[in-house]
């Protein structure tokens, strides 16, 4: 596992953006372990995060696109704070742009704020965490409808690596609808493996009984393989 990628993880832990104990998550499953986004609220936990998602965006997908695309709400801060740290780690001169959630009909009007979209723009759109596909499904036809672009790919920071709406993940169900490629700065798996029976924060998050809650879970609903 990459070194970035192991201290994205205690980052995380350090922020009280992950958590393990006992949660509910928006579907209604009961899941041993949380990721929330909204616990990153400094300057400098910002800053750093830009700098995750630009390392896994590279990694990814190089740098040869045009636009980082941030679906209002949470994607908003992201594209700013990613966009940033692609110029200063990259040397990238990627524009930000984000939607609005009602047109704005004076000043700078329109639906999207940040950086113009352009015929021929090569775009990656960046997300908190994996989506069941609600957002991109709403996304999509906001970028489609600003000329001939092309969504080169979607970056979330976790990959929870769970069934969507099927028997695949929720990052492959939209991988195949939209036909655009998927990625994570980091999976649950890696999680796992980074932080199981070894000290993080001065405590051990995943014990062995930990563990087998966390099996327990991918078991009923993790991704099934064929």
């Amino acid at each position: 596992m990459e070194q970035y990628k192991k201290e994205f993880i205690e980052f995380m832990v350090e922020c009280e953006v992950l958590r393990f104990g006992d949660f509910v998550t928006k579907s209604g499953r009961e899941t041993p372990f949380f990721v929330n986004t909204g616990f990153y609220r400094t300057g400098s936990q910002l800053k750093r995060l830009g700098e995750y998602y630009a390392r896994a965006i590279a990694d990814a997908y190089g740098t040869n696109f045009d636009v980082l695309f941030g679906p209002a709400y949470k994607g908003i801060p992201l594209s700013v704070t990613t966009s940033i740290a692609l110029s200063e780690l990259c040397g990238a001169q990627i524009r930000y742009c984000s939607n609005r959630k009602e047109v704005k009909d004076h000043g700078d009007k329109g639906i999207l704020l940040g950086g113009p979209i352009e015929d021929r723009d090569k775009v990656v759109i960046i997300e908190d965490v994996t989506t069941a596909g609600t957002s991109i499904g709403e996304t999509m036809p906001i970028l489609k409808a600003q000329g001939d672009i092309s969504v080169v790919g979607l970056v979330v920071s976790v990959d929870r690596m769970e069934r969507g709406q099927g028997t695949k993940s929720a990052l492959s169900e939209i991988q195949e609808k939209y036909g655009i490629r998927t990625t994570a700065i980091v999976t649950m798996a890696e999680v796992v493996e980074h932080l199981y029976n070894r000290p993080c924060g001065g405590k051990v998050l995943i014990d062995d009984a930990m563990k087998a809650r966390i099996d327990a879970y991918y078991e009923k609903y993790g991704v099934k393989e064929s």
